[in-house]
């Protein structure tokens, strides 16, 4: 079963990725928790280029993530799912067509097609989608932000806006969940959607 979690920087995403993880190893499953970019060395070498490194342009921003999540679904996410076992992902695909495709707006289809190039058509079996307001979400923030994280406000909201478009044109597979109720209450209405496919 392979499951991803999306949202605008600070929904929350990150934390609901890691109790369904500990919930699916307390199920007696195996399962890799892993994040975009990253998951291999390559990918984490490259997020650090696109999250810590220096302006770039929108094409480059994109190039980089896609080669980060070509060599994670070869080495990392494909072979656990050819195990048989769980992944559970921080990010994925919907990232890049929300931040690069339509808020950059390079085109939500190329990013897309990019995307499914590099991976070889992989989506997950179920994506959940964190939904909360930018501006709520921004006062989460703490620490230092990123390059995205550094982005203005207009600009998280055109990522909000597209994530839930693409909600919107995939409900077979993006679940939406609010992401202002308290996260125990999250956790237990992803497990309940998780269960279904146990």
């Amino acid at each position: 079963m392979f499951v991803t979690f999306e949202g605008v920087d600070w929904s929350g995403k990150s934390t609901q990725a890691g109790l369904l993880a500990d919930w699916l190893t307390e199920q007696g499953r195996t399962v890799l928790r892993t994040r975009e970019p990253g998951g291999t060395p390559v990918a984490e070498a490259v997020r650090d280029v696109v999250l810590h490194g220096h302006d770039m342009s929108a094409w480059a921003e994109a190039a980089l993530y896609a080669a980060a999540r070509a060599d994670h679904v070869a080495l990392a996410i494909r072979p656990t799912l050819e195990l048989g076992d769980d992944v559970v992902c921080d990010r994925y695909i919907d990232s890049s067509v929300a931040y690069q495709g339509i808020a950059r707006g390079l085109g939500k289809e190329r990013v897309l097609e990019l995307n499914l190039t590099v991976t070889e058509g992989l989506l997950p079996d179920r994506t959940f989608l964190v939904l909360l307001d930018p501006e709520h979400a921004r006062r989460r923030g703490a620490g230092r932000p990123d390059r995205i994280e550094r982005e203005g406000e207009g600009f998280m909201r055109l990522v909000d806006e597209a994530f839930r478009s693409l909600a919107a044109e995939n409900p077979e597979r993006i679940v939406t969940v609010d992401g202002s109720a308290p996260r125990h209450e999250i956790a237990k209405e992803v497990r309940e959607h998780v269960r279904a496919l146990l």
